[in-house]
């Protein structure tokens, strides 16, 4: 075990899980931002979420070339243009770190793995009761379930309508877990004019629950009509 170097903090990432919903921009949005707030992460990517991907970006997720489909990812705009973010390549070095979803010996896998906590976006109703019962059937629903052990901040942005009564049953017993549960539902008072302005408040609120400082929106100040544009 090498010692850490005095003067040189640890890593201790946040971990993103992204399920099969359909909103992959969101999870875009929130790792953009992560990045911006100088956070480590490591990222997973379910299976089902390279198809939700595939067909909402046109962009397959490659084990072996993930760092290139990632750069391609956070660089398009929530409406599919390509080039919309500048994303430094080198912004992927250790502060980004991918785990297979299929790998049950990576290391968010252990609770003695340092994190600081994880953020599932978007969270399908498959993922949501995978970690409320506790199956642990990919690394996606094991991490989630070593964070709710130890008592780390887990942030759920389920993204599905309508909620049937037996995942409304799975959130509130996510929520008696320790968990908090951000439905990924865009507001209109911040006055967006694009796509990326609904997608962006959702990924804000996501990191708000998270405790990580951002400018994704415009906050409510008390004044009405304040978002309106003026002339």
């Amino acid at each position: 075990m090498n010692p850490v170097k005095p003067g040189k903090t640890p890593r201790k990432p946040w971990i993103v899980g992204v399920s099969g919903a359909s909103g992959t921009p969101y999870a875009a949005s929130v790792l953009r931002a992560l990045l911006d707030a100088d956070e480590s992460v490591d990222l997973v990517v379910s299976r089902a979420s390279r198809l939700t991907l595939l067909d909402e970006t046109g962009i397959s997720f490659r084990d072996a070339h993930w760092r290139t489909d990632l750069h391609a990812w956070l660089s398009r705009g929530a409406d599919g243009k390509p080039g919309t973010f500048d994303v430094d390549l080198d912004l992927a070095g250790d502060r980004v770190r991918y785990w297979s979803a299929g790998d049950l010996a990576a290391g968010p896998s252990s609770g003695s793995y340092p994190v600081k906590g994880m953020l599932i976006v978007p969270a399908s109703t498959a993922c949501v009761a995978g970690v409320a019962l506790g199956l642990s059937k990919d690394l996606l629903q094991r991490s989630a379930s070593v964070i709710l052990k130890e008592r780390r901040k887990l942030v759920v942005a389920v993204r599905e309508t309508p909620l049937d009564g037996r995942t409304l049953r799975h959130l509130v017993t996510l929520d008696d877990a320790g968990a908090t549960v951000v439905p990924a539902s865009p507001a209109f008072y911040a006055g967006a004019t694009h796509i990326q302005d609904l997608v962006d408040f959702v990924a804000g609120r996501v990191l708000d629950a998270a405790g990580v400082g951002h400018d994704l929106y415009r906050r409510w100040r008390g004044d009405l009509g304040g978002a309106r544009p003026t002339g």
